[in-house]
């Protein structure tokens, strides 16, 4: 097995550009199902049967593991076993007749346009740092990037004197990405009045860097976000991918065309994309018995 998880994690690093990230949750998940086979004895992939993984899945649930954890654990053993099956190291796929968890999709948090102003408006724009994350933050929102294509866009690749960018998205697909011309004003003042400040020598690739030249982190950028989403007095759940819901299903809610909605997120597939008219939907359904004189029961 410890030979066929490190061809699985080279395949999908090598030949489908999976992120890092990605790789990890595959190995993390690959890995704790193979230590299960050992403590029963079965060592060679091809002697995994469809009980082994409908008990191993059970015994995660045993555990206390959430359902979208397990669900993500029958997802990356799936991807190993059509491996195995497609690179002949084993005949027949054991993962067709085990059946994922099945749970409710829940909506994506989506934060109010007010909610929003106030965190764009949280940094604070006279330092440096404050310049860096208000561009950051308004760039992020303008177009609906990922964290990871964030983090890591070259500064080249920002052309926000046009009012367009060019990320890097899952599966090394890249795509072209309209900005506000707020955002881009912002950006523009950044690269302008703060980023030199940070890379005086030039040499940096990425846009938005720390203090110490080096590019933002996923982590980093997450910490401050949450900080500034409490100087503007938003309570719960804000994250980067929350600005990327936001970004979606206020495009929606304005008129926007599904399928440039899904060009403008990197979706692949359009009903990925159609989960934010559910969110569209409710938010108008909120509204009317908010504000309708007949809208409450």
């Amino acid at each position: 097995m410890d030979a066929a998880i490190e061809g699985f994690l080279y395949w999908l690093r090598v030949e489908k550009g999976r992120s890092e990230h990605t790789i990890a949750a595959y190995q993390h998940d690959a890995s704790r199902f193979a230590a299960w086979l050992k403590e029963r004895g079965v060592s060679s992939p091809g002697d995994v049967t469809a009980a082994h993984l409908s008990a191993h899945m059970g015994d995660l649930m045993a555990e206390g593991l959430g359902l979208r954890s397990i669900a993500r654990a029958r997802s990356s053993m799936r991807q190993l076993f059509r491996f195995l099956v497609a690179e002949h190291h084993i005949e027949a796929d054991p993962t067709t007749i085990v059946d994922a968890p099945r749970f409710p999709a829940p909506l994506p948090v989506v934060l109010r346009a007010d909610q929003i102003e106030a965190l764009l408006a949280a940094p604070d724009p006279g330092t440096v740092l404050g310049l860096r994350d208000r561009a950051m933050i308004q760039l992020a929102y303008s177009a609906g990037l990922r964290v990871s294509e964030l983090v890591n866009v070259p500064a080249h690749q920002v052309r926000a004197d046009v009012g367009l960018v060019l990320v890097r998205g899952k599966g090394s697909k890249e795509r072209l990405i309209p900005i506000g011309e707020v955002a881009a004003s912002w950006v523009l003042r950044w690269l302008r009045d703060g980023r030199t400040a940070f890379d005086p020598t030039g040499r940096a690739e990425a846009m938005f860097l720390t203090r110490h030249g080096k590019a933002m982190t996923r982590q980093n950028l997450w910490e401050r976000l949450v900080r500034y989403a409490r100087l503007a007095g938003i309570d719960g759940k804000v994250s980067p991918h929350v600005l990327r819901h936001s970004f979606a299903t206020h495009l929606l809610a304005n008129g926007a065309d599904l399928r440039a909605l899904q060009a403008m997120l990197g979706h692949s597939d359009i009903t990925t994309t159609q989960i934010y008219t559910h969110v569209a939907r409710e938010r108008l359904k909120s509204i009317h018995a908010e504000f309708h004189p007949r809208g409450k029961r």
